[in-house]
């Protein structure tokens, strides 16, 4: 299936009479890594989650390329705070793909390569709990990317993480890159904005004020808020 482009048009997400996103025009080719930028409370999280699915879309339009299923089925979503199974590592990787039917014995083999490509092969073992937030985040994503999804929303993937847990991590979503995974992901860092990014949207108040290639908007952003941002005022 063919996921892009994506067309957003009018997107809106509410709660209890509140616009927290929206509205959203956006048009996404099916390439590179678009890293959303922005103040705290700019809506981040929430346009993610509404692009996901896991928003509920209250206005506008949200339309891929195939069937919202088959949209649904090829996207994967690593969280800020990883969400882990009360299990052991091992068994948190075989678990996404034991539900889309892979026997046991490939789910194993493919869980333990997953584990090895993040350096987590020495805890397959070990419950997913007691492991330190890094080595969460390491599970969360593989975990995600081992059903080889053709879109990977991440929400601030490396915010609790200190610099070779961040690296770690970036070193495998470059590799995702390669692969021809399509990224959208959030994040306050702008050192890792600038290493990820094909283009930038920045956001304010739930609604994208820029989106831009990546070059262009750290060189000459086109608004008086996205230069405040990244002189790092305070931008309200």
């Amino acid at each position: 299936m063919i996921l892009f482009p994506l067309t957003v048009r009018g997107a809106q997400t509410t709660r209890r009479g509140k616009v927290l996103v929206g509205p959203v025009d956006l048009d996404l080719a099916g390439v590179g890594a678009t890293v959303v930028m922005g103040p705290n409370g700019s809506g981040k999280t929430t346009l993610l989650r509404l692009l996901h699915g896991a928003a509920r879309l209250t206005h506008g339009r949200i339309d891929w390329a195939c069937t919202q299923a088959e949209a649904c089925s090829a996207q994967a979503f690593v969280f800020q705070r990883p969400v882990m199974l009360r299990r052991s590592v091992l068994e948190n990787l075989t678990y996404p793909l034991r539900l889309r039917g892979t026997s046991r014995s490939v789910a194993q083999f493919m869980a333990e390569d997953w584990a090895a490509r993040v350096g987590l092969d020495a805890m397959l073992d070990r419950p997913a709990t007691v492991l330190s937030g890094g080595e969460q985040q390491k599970l969360a994503l593989a975990r995600a990317m081992i059903i080889e999804p053709q879109l990977l929303f991440l929400d601030e993937p490396t915010a609790a993480l200190d610099g070779r847990a961040t690296r770690e991590v970036e070193a495998v979503l470059r590799a995702a890159l390669a692969s021809g995974t399509r990224l959208i992901l959030s994040t306050h860092d702008l050192g890792q904005a600038r290493r990820l990014a094909d283009e930038v949207l920045f956001l304010l108040h739930g609604q994208v004020l820029e989106h831009s290639a990546a070059r262009k908007f750290f060189e000459a952003p086109a608004t008086l808020q996205a230069r405040a941002f990244l002189r790092g005022d305070i931008v309200e």
